[in-house]
């Protein structure tokens, strides 16, 4: 479950999402859907040009980082269920997907060098450590009280060399205040977002704010005190997805 919404559709934004059969490899029977990374091995190259389908010209830096992510996210799958899909394909074509549109929209707003986010309820990483291969303004901190899916991110962060980006292993009322105030608070699938508003709300500098992603085209029914400051809508395959920036 994503929480957001746009009144302004983004033409560069438009993209196909390819989940059909990958050129590349063999087909791969439903059956045979679990161990499709292993008969399908992942490689920057064929990542690319799986990106590229979805509208995504990546750099050899960003293939080779989203290509690391992507198989210790399978390898720590198979022990824990960090995400839904099992094949590496339908990650990047419908999660990653998120962070490049993220990152786009990320880059047409004026950001202080020292900007500080925290992304809540960070889970596996998503949208955050891929956001952070396309755009490593300032601090990012991503927030998540289950210890094991902390150590992943922890484990992410070191193998990719990300800048600036850390994990807090606790609740979000139990961030320390060397955490506070942010610029920026975000999150995937944390909560409803009429509770992510008034919960993000006190983490908040005075002109700080807050994003929120859904598959809904605008918000409705804005909460006492907050504002829609933007918007962006992005297709993915024949959906519409949408970041909403809320200001007070």
């Amino acid at each position: 479950m994503l929480h957001a919404a746009s009144d302004r559709s983004v033409s560069k934004g438009q993209t196909s999402c390819w989940l059909g059969h990958n050129p590349l490899c063999p087909l791969v029977h439903q059956s045979d859907k679990d161990s499709f990374m292993s008969r399908c091995p992942l490689s920057s190259k064929h990542l690319s040009t799986l990106a590229r389908t979805s509208g995504r010209e990546l750099t050899t830096r960003e293939a080779d980082l989203l290509a690391a992510y992507l198989q210790l996210l399978d390898k720590w799958n198979n022990k824990m269920n960090l995400v839904g899909p099992k094949d590496w394909e339908t990650i990047l074509t419908t999660l990653i997907i998120d962070s490049w549109h993220l990152a786009d929209f990320l880059h047409t707003l004026s950001w202080h060098e020292d900007v500080h986010t925290l992304d809540l309820g960070a889970g596996a990483g998503l949208p955050g450590i891929p956001l952070r291969v396309f755009w490593d303004k300032g601090e990012y901190v991503l927030v998540e009280p289950r210890q094991k899916r902390a150590v992943f991110m922890q484990t992410a962060i070191r193998t990719m060399q990300l800048e600036r980006t850390r994990v807090a292993a606790c609740r979000v009322e139990q961030l320390e205040a060397d955490n506070l105030p942010a610029t920026l608070v975000l999150s995937r699938a944390l909560c409803p977002w009429r509770e992510f508003l008034p919960m993000a709300g006190p983490l908040l500098q005075d002109d700080g704010l807050c994003l929120v992603m859904s598959h809904r085209p605008e918000p409705s029914h804005i909460p006492s005190g907050w504002q829609v400051k933007d918007t962006y809508t992005y297709a993915v395959g024949r959906d519409q997805r949408s970041f909403w920036l809320f200001g007070r």
